[in-house]
């Protein structure tokens, strides 16, 4: 499954926190925005980890999944690179 992710932290360790776990799973293409590529389990596992790192009265994470339809139809004006999310990519 193709997704955006998007979060706005309120602090500073936990946006730290938040953005080493999601780059275990995909790529940033902002900020506080990262695409990601998993499957139901991983996308579970993913979602619990944040979940521990979050406090949700002062915390957002928005998950938007895309099809691969829609993920192929990325438009980019300025600054960025599409991210092929068939593009074989390795986590370390």
């Amino acid at each position: 499954m193709n997704m955006i992710v998007a979060y706005d932290i309120a602090n500073p360790k936990r946006i730290a926190q938040v953005a080493r776990i999601l780059k275990d799973y995909g790529v940033r293409v902002q900020k506080s925005i990262f695409e990601v590529d998993v499957n139901g389990g991983v996308f579970t596992a993913m979602k619990k980890r944040i979940e521990t790192v979050i406090v949700p009265a002062e915390d957002g994470v928005k998950y938007f999944p895309l099809c691969r339809k829609c993920a192929g139809t990325v438009e980019i004006i300025g600054q960025g690179v599409y991210t092929d999310p068939d593009e074989e990519f390795y986590i370390y």
